[in-house]
């Protein structure tokens, strides 16, 4: 596969494999929970986009905002760590803690830890995906 390193395609297999075996235990409302909580997470990063692209084209920020969606990912990777979904989670916590100081990541590591919004919404998409199948 070009453009994906071994390491991260195995780091994928063994989430999406983990997160399986935990959704074939889980019972219906578990499932309605990772369902809200997948949900919530394309939300985010949706509202996410369009601040940055609000960010980019008049470089204002709106810290009320950022307080918002620092609450906001960090709520979700709580959420998420308690369905058993720990790789989106630690990239909520680490959105979350981008918020409170926009500074503390560059985004060269933001790609090495492949924590893109873009990312983050392809892989709850793809788990969505799996509890309707």
């Amino acid at each position: 596969m070009e453009g994906i390193s071994a390491t991260l395609l195995w780091d994928i297999i063994k989430h999406v494999r983990s997160w399986l075996a935990n959704r074939d235990r889980a019972g219906d409302p578990r499932k309605r929970q990772s369902v809200r909580a997948l949900r919530r997470l394309v939300t985010a990063a949706r509202q996410t986009a369009v601040y940055m692209r609000h960010l980019e084209e008049s470089g204002l920020q709106e810290h009320t905002f950022e307080r918002r969606l620092a609450a906001l990912w960090t709520d979700l990777g709580f959420e998420l760590r308690d369905l058993g979904l720990d790789g989106l989670a630690a990239k909520c916590q680490m959105r979350g803690r981008q918020w409170v100081d926009p500074g503390r990541y560059d985004r060269e590591f933001l790609a090495r830890a492949d924590s893109s919004l873009e990312r983050i919404e392809r892989d709850a998409l793809e788990i969505l995906d799996e509890i309707d199948t």
